[in-house]
């Protein structure tokens, strides 16, 4: 087959399985929740048309943090993206993802990792954190690294009983780098604690909605 065929054919195989994800979804019901894509990286439709698919990033990462966008997810395919319930970002010093980005996809100009923000620590659920319900958990307080500054305990009387000490989990968003590590830290199956986008102005971070990772 020559070279010219051999690739149209592939580009047209990778379209058919793209669309047939799409179809599957659709008939299935397939759920989509936020990702987040790595520190420095560029709004959305910026960081599509600069990023090369090239893998880098996720190569780079020494804790494989960083994943692939499969076929299915279209446009987003072959980008990288963290799943935080499955590993946050580490918020390396030396951001060795931005500093091998061959394009301008992930800003080369952020040289300090503390500047870097990738979403909001938000706790969305809760009636399930354990903390809430008069638990000692505090898992994601402790787990935080920036532990008295992004998320700090404020002590109030539980109502119910009104014998028990509840120990809430208040995360600032002025400090908060949305790393995942506390999504990531969070016991129960469905975390009460998931990171958000954040609206830091020009330090705002970047997201998509892909399909529920399984």
């Amino acid at each position: 087959m020559r070279r010219r065929e051999f690739i149209k054919k592939g580009f047209a195989l990778a379209a058919v399985g793209t669309t047939a994800g799409f179809s599957l979804g659709s008939l299935f019901g397939e759920s989509h929740r936020l990702y987040f894509r790595p520190p420095g990286a560029l709004a959305e439709d910026d960081f599509l048309a600069a990023c090369i698919r090239c893998g880098k990033c996720i190569q780079a990462c020494p804790y494989n943090s960083l994943v692939f966008a499969d076929l299915t997810d279209g446009l987003h395919a072959g980008t990288p993206y963290f799943d935080f319930r499955k590993s946050p970002c580490y918020m390396c010093e030396d951001i060795p993802c931005v500093k091998i980005c061959p394009t301008d996809a992930l800003d080369h100009s952020l040289v300090d990792i503390n500047n870097a923000v990738i979403g909001t620590a938000v706790i969305t659920d809760r009636e399930a954190c354990l903390s809430l319900n008069g638990l000692r958990c505090e898992i994601c307080y402790r787990a935080c690294p920036l532990i008295d500054k992004a998320i700090t305990l404020k002590k109030h009387e539980q109502t119910i009983t009104k014998r028990h000490t509840v120990f809430e989990p208040v995360i600032h968003k002025d400090v908060c780098t949305g790393c995942g590590i506390c999504e990531n830290a969070c016991p129960l199956d469905e975390t009460a604690i998931r990171v958000l986008s954040s609206e830091r102005g020009d330090k705002a971070g970047h997201y998509i909605y892909l399909k529920e990772q399984v």
